[in-house]
């Protein structure tokens, strides 16, 4: 591999790097090499965990789940200090510091991001990602997010991507990555070729972009493009297929031999590093999903991810059993000597593109306290807070609401939890909002179901009649490993459906998923937040007794394509 590509986009190395890059490679012996394509993960300080990763695999990097600092700290230091070649430390820097650290701050989600209406703001989440989690030894950013939601009824995507409109999503991504790698950071573009299409989660099957391929191109494939010229250093690949661009360039493919892209050629080799011309780190998405076990048995697919393109695999379900499927994967021709090399070289050219190779990557605790969750990155979780929550359609003199016009208010709280008979669920943002409702003036009741079939629920008058204004908290994020982000309504009959909007005042709130009027269209005045850091709560009160506006802009269809979730009635 002619190493002087390396001198260009995305890497940039200079001489001395370049040579730090051969005499590295120069050293390694074949295990050596195989173990740098693993990229582990950590959940706390395992000092098994640490062994294993140095001195038994010698693994090229290690991917950091949120821990305390003082569990964090000494944990990357220890792994720096003892690898003879530095590794790459990478988190989902997606929404602030918070993704690495416990003690990060939580600026927001990328759609909260978006529904600001300015991109200026994902420079500033990327500023606060890359600075915490540099503080505590991170070198790479699993973001940004640049899928487009396109399918409203997808559990993944939803408020971790900037939004509907591939536009605003590429403007936002090219802050987010200019931003986090101007400070030292690697980004990685997330997740090739696109997710948002399908309704379903990779975690548990295959998923599929159907989209065209000159479809593709105008979206997905644009935004790529832009990311690749302005230098975005990794991308990571989804277990997704896209059949259109599978066929296209490889017409002999049938039905069942298309792969998803972590495993194709032709997604990796024709498209990403072909017609894109991205010349920079692949990776795998995590190899532990469903979407990549059932496309082909294990102790082969393994290797194939790394014969097929790839640079490091993410994650193993079993790691000396991974570890011998690629090795053996290495002995048997499947990764050839070349493909080996130039992955290594990739690899290794990341890591001086970032001068891993000129520092010291042994995080220092005293400045990790300065760093996170300090007032400026807090400024920004406050603003882009404000500016994100939007009201999506209001019914004509509800608003604002004041302790005068509706004293006694109910309060339906939605959050994930158990749906027995016995009512049992979550509690938890009922008490955050209780207190700033009753510190404007308004008596609050929390609903809770009584038990009873048809002829025996609640009276109609009973609530008509008692309370001035009904309001709705849903709290459910999207997360992986479920199929769907919709209201399980309570047992029975439904009891806390908003049945009451043409006798009682209504407002319902979303919190996390913007997609809830599918599930409540009859609701005639209704809020998105996007989610919920430490100041949306008291801003959203703000904005409700009419302290402050409302500005924020619905990146996505909130209304579903549903014409019934857009009516209000006067």
């Amino acid at each position: 591999m002619d190493l002087n590509k390396f001198r260009g986009n995305p890497f940039y190395l200079k001489e001395q790097d370049i040579k730090w890059v051969e005499d590295t490679f120069s050293s390694m012996t074949e295990e050596d090499k195989i173990g740098q394509l693993f990229f582990l993960i950590a959940y706390g300080k395992d000092e098994a965990l640490i062994e294993k990763t140095v001195n038994g695999v010698k693994a090229g990097g290690v991917m950091c789940r949120s821990m305390p600092a003082e569990t964090l700290v000494p944990l990357v230091g220890e792994m720096q200090k003892k690898s003879r070649i530095p590794l790459l430390i990478a988190a989902n820097l997606e929404a602030g510091g918070n993704g690495i650290a416990a003690e990060g701050t939580l600026v927001a989600s990328q759609m909260t991001v978006a529904a600001t209406g300015d991109a200026g703001y994902a420079a500033k989440l990327a500023e606060a990602c890359a600075e915490e989690g540099k503080a505590v030894g991170a070198n790479y950013a699993f973001a940004p997010v640049s899928d487009i939601d396109y399918n409203f009824r997808n559990p993944i995507t939803n408020t971790r991507t900037y939004g509907a409109d591939p536009a605003f999503v590429a403007e936002c991504a090219s802050r987010y990555t200019k931003e986090c790698q101007s400070r030292g950071l690697a980004v990685s573009v997330k997740h090739f070729p696109g997710d948002g299409r399908d309704e379903r989660d990779q975690h548990l099957c295959t998923t599929v972009n159907d989209l065209s391929c000159e479809e593709w191109d105008k979206t997905y494939g644009a935004i790529y493009k832009r990311l690749i010229s302005e230098g975005a250093k990794t991308f990571m690949v989804g277990h997704i297929m896209q059949p259109a661009y599978s066929r296209a360039l490889n017409p002999s493919l049938k039905d069942g031999e298309i792969l998803p892209a972590s495993l194709s050629k032709e997604l990796l080799c024709g498209l990403l590093r072909g017609k894109l011309g991205f010349e920079g780190l692949i990776i795998t998405d995590a190899t532990t999903m469903a979407g990549f076990d059932a496309a082909m048995p294990r102790d082969k697919a393994v290797p194939a991810a790394i014969a097929a393109g790839c640079d490091m695999f993410l994650f193993t379900k079993n790691l000396d059993e991974d570890y011998s499927f690629m090795v053996r994967g290495v002995e048997e021709g499947v990764i050839t000597k070349e493909r080996l090399d130039e992955a290594v070289l990739r690899i290794l050219a990341l890591k001086a593109s970032l001068g891993l190779h000129k520092k010291n990557n042994v995080p220092s605790l005293e400045n990790a306290k300065k760093v996170l969750g300090c007032e400026k990155f807090r400024d920004y979780a406050r603003d882009i807070a404000d500016k994100s929550i939007t009201l999506v359609k209001e019914q004509k003199g509800v608003l604002p609401l004041t302790a005068e016009k509706y004293k006694r208010v109910l309060v339906y709280d939605i959050e994930s939890g158990e749906n027995p008979l016995g009512y049992a669920r979550a509690s938890g943002i009922f008490e955050k909002v209780r207190p700033l409702l009753e510190k404007e003036g308004f008596d609050v009741t929390r609903f809770v179901p009584k038990p009873g079939n048809e002829g025996k629920t609640t009276p109609f008058k009973e609530i008509a009649e008692n309370y001035d204004l009904i309001l709705y908290f849903c709290n459910l994020a999207t997360k992986s490993n479920q199929t769907t982000v919709r209201i399980e309504w309570l047992n029975p009959m439904g009891s806390n459906v908003p049945r009451y909007v043409a006798s009682v005042p209504t407002v319902f709130i979303s919190t996390e998923n913007p997609y809830h009027l599918l599930d409540v269209p009859m609701v005639r005045t209704y809020v998105n937040t996007y989610g919920i850091n430490e100041y949306t709560l008291p801003l959203l009160v703000d904005k409700l007794v009419g302290r402050s506006a409302f500005t924020g802009k619905s990146p996505v269809d909130p209304f579903c394509g549903k014409w019934d979730a857009r009516r209000t009635v006067e």
